[in-house]
């Protein structure tokens, strides 16, 4: 019982995460843009790098501005990077930016005394430990950045699915990748802090890649993985309670065990 008392509020940590990574991982699956995230997480773990060689205290606000700032510019790259024939591959552009964030993040670590700690938390997160006001930090944020895309969704999903007349004009779509990839950033910013950039990852591509197995409309195909994402927070967090497991390498497991199972059941269920 009180294994599950202390696990409530990382469940209900994982709902918020789901509710959005899902939306926006069903727009990083279609556009083939898988490490979009990661590259983006890296931006912004230079900027906390640097904000913590400077002395702030990383849950300032100087400290998140800075790594926003790097995330901004991060998709600022991605969006000039995404070229209209294709000349380059835009994967290839993110690859780029994801390994020279790394190594400059490196550099900067190795002069923190606490460098190698603070490298560890970003890639596994820390979301056994958040509180009901990173709960309600996280709410606000998800439903801001949640109407900008109920706002812009149309756009955005035809640039993803390369349909309709904004992607006519290679100005337009430039904007429009622009815009979409600062609000992925300020989410990714946010949620790499509490979960970690594995379990972002995770949150982001398993449930999308699970619904294309069934489904290619987008209204089903994001309850499907709504209910994927549920689900796998659900027993990620159940393995962890019971068998003491690290809360955020069980719940990347339990997400791999759910690709897995729906990859099964594609073959008995026809898809619509």
């Amino acid at each position: 019982m009180e294994n599950i008392q202390l696990l409530i509020i990382p469940f209900f940590a994982c709902l918020l995460i789901a509710a959005i990574h899902c939306y926006m991982g069903m727009h990083i699956v279609r556009r083939g843009v898988i490490f979009v995230d990661i590259a983006l997480a890296q931006c912004a773990a230079l900027g906390a790098s640097i904000g913590l060689l400077k002395g702030y205290d990383e849950e300032s606000l100087s400290a998140y501005a800075l790594s926003l700032a790097f995330t901004f510019f991060g998709a600022a790259l991605f969006a000039i990077g995404r070229f209209k024939d294709e000349a380059v591959p835009h994967e290839a552009i993110i690859g780029i930016v994801y390994v020279v964030s790394t190594a400059l993040t490196v550099l900067v670590l190795d002069k923190s005394p606490h460098g190698l700690d603070e490298m560890k938390t970003m890639l596994v997160g820390n979301i056994l430990f958040v509180n009901w006001q990173d709960v309600f930090e996280l709410l606000a944020l998800y439903v801001v950045l949640g109407v900008f895309c109920l706002i812009f969704h149309k756009k955005f999903w035809d640039i993803s699915t390369l349909s309709g007349k904004i992607v006519k004009t290679d100005k337009g779509r430039r904007l429009w990748d622009f815009i979409f990839y600062c609000i992925f950033g300020v989410m990714v910013t946010r949620s790499v802090r509490v979960a970690g950039v594995l379990l972002v990852f995770s949150f982001l591509v398993i449930p999308a890649v699970c619904s294309l197995f069934f489904v290619n409309k987008f209204v089903k195909g994001m309850i499907i993985a709504w209910g994927i994402a549920i689900v796998a927070s659900a027993i990620g967090l159940g393995l962890s309670g019971k068998y003491d497991f690290p809360t955020g390498a069980a719940l990347v497991s339990a997400f791999g065990i759910t690709l897995l199972l729906s990859a099964v059941a594609r073959f008995f269920i026809k898809k619509n």
